[in-house]
């Protein structure tokens, strides 16, 4: 999975599997990382119960250096 591949996309929210593969970690921590201090990974997350999901436009923005300071919910 590239950022390539995630810009293509129609899906609104990405997977921390997903996004783990672009940025080269493992989901479990991006996981972990959105529940202690979401701030911390620097694009917004959403956790709804032990779902977590990342805006995927959010997430392209970061990537390309172009993001706001995180407002995770």
């Amino acid at each position: 999975m590239t950022l390539n591949d995630i810009k293509v996309m129609e899906k609104e929210c990405l997977s921390p599997a997903i996004v783990a593969q672009v940025i080269g970690c493992d989901p479990h921590y991006i996981r972990l990382q959105a529940r202690q201090n979401p701030a911390a990974l620097g694009f917004p997350v959403n956790v709804q119960g032990t779902r977590t999901r990342i805006p995927r436009r959010a997430f392209i923005r970061w990537m390309e250096g172009k993001a706001e300071p995180n407002r995770s919910r």
